[in-house]
């Protein structure tokens, strides 16, 4: 059972709006902007509360009335009340859930396809367009930093910002192996194929966290973009891959127009990963890290697609499964990451 402080959240909000009564309150606008944005968010939780306490004490109303006389069209309403409140108290649930301390980010996704060339370059491509799809249907903005087109077909890598509320806590618990079995199109036997892809998956690093990076632990390299089917290819070296040498973690940005951005844009992935393996490794300074390598392979896989001999698609993590691939394929995986969160 989830439980909803509200007298908490509206403290917070009492709090926070005082905030903005102080005189050098917009001398900062960084801190100004956080603050506001965090207002906004207490605000529409509360007001998500309050909308379904309405509703439970209108059904409530309309329950008593027909207690006392049978309308049809009462027990219509009530009913079609009813389906959309359990909706609503599902959502509300899932917000509860997104409590983490950078849950709210802006989420930084990365795919790699793991061993068996162009099968798993194709995988991870349809991973990339899945995502994407959700990204799409949930309100998300997605945009693309950096792309490697597979040799035949597929994708070597893609690394892309998706951006809103919550898109990083919606999105954490993808990280992680995922398994494809089909009939491969690339096999002229339709032999069955099992491939793997990587998703990784980090909160965007907000200008109010400091990472302390030293600049000689930096190798950056600049070369010419090369987007997907020769589009926005700027004939100049923008684009900027840095090598964190200590860690061997490598970030590449070409969606901006001018190195300088590029290099911004990296810094910030850089960051991200560095913040989240120093997380990870529970170290106090980022000089410490030395990182973690994990096999694209058979037994490290988070979720299992399976299109022969059967149909479905499997969480090994929580068992939610569907049988229904296409349309995970197509984005519908809401169902999967609130089993996540609820599991967590």
């Amino acid at each position: 059972m989830i439980h909803f402080d509200i007298s908490k959240l509206e403290t917070e909000l009492t709090k926070l709006e005082s905030q903005t009564t102080q005189t050098d309150f917009w001398n900062n606008s960084e801190n100004s902007a956080k603050v506001l944005k965090q207002i906004t968010e207490l605000k529409n939780r509360i007001s998500e509360y309050k909308d379904v306490k309405k509703v439970l004490k209108d059904v409530k109303d309309i329950y008593e009335l027909l207690l006392e006389e049978s309308d049809e069209s009462f027990e219509k309403e009530i009913i079609q009340t009813i389906t959309q409140l359990k909706k609503d108290i599902e959502k509300l649930e899932i917000n509860t859930l997104l409590s983490g301390k950078y849950d709210i980010n802006n989420a930084i996704i990365t795919l790699h396809p793991g061993a068996g060339g162009t099968e798993s370059q194709d995988w991870a491509q349809m991973l990339y367009r899945m995502y994407s799809r959700w990204a799409v249907d949930n309100g998300y903005e997605i945009k693309e930093l950096d792309y490697l087109d597979g040799e035949e077909a597929g994708i070597k890598s893609v690394t892309a910002l998706i951006s809103g509320n919550y898109a990083y806590g919606h999105l954490k618990g993808e990280m992680g192996v995922h398994r494809l079995v089909r009939i491969s199109p690339f096999d002229s036997g339709g032999r069955r194929h099992t491939s793997f892809a990587s998703l990784e998956v980090l909160p965007e690093i907000t200008e109010d966290i400091e990472i302390d990076i030293n600049p000689d632990d930096l190798r950056i390299d600049t070369y010419r973009a090369s987007g997907a089917g020769g589009q926005h290819v700027n004939k100049t070296s923008s684009a900027v891959r840095i090598t964190h040498i200590p860690t061997n973690i490598v970030v590449s940005c070409q969606s901006e127009r001018s190195q300088i951005q590029n290099r911004e844009t990296a810094m910030k992935m850089l960051k991200s990963k560095l913040l989240d393996l120093k997380e990870k490794e529970n170290k106090d300074k980022i000089e410490d890290l030395k990182g973690i390598q994990m096999d694209i392979a058979w037994g490290s896989q988070i979720r299992s697609y399976v299109f022969c001999p059967y149909t479905m698609v499997k969480d090994h993590r929580t068992n939610y499964e569907v049988g229904n691939v296409q349309a995970v394929i197509d984005g519908d995986i809401n169902g999967f990451i609130d089993a996540y969160l609820k599991m967590k």
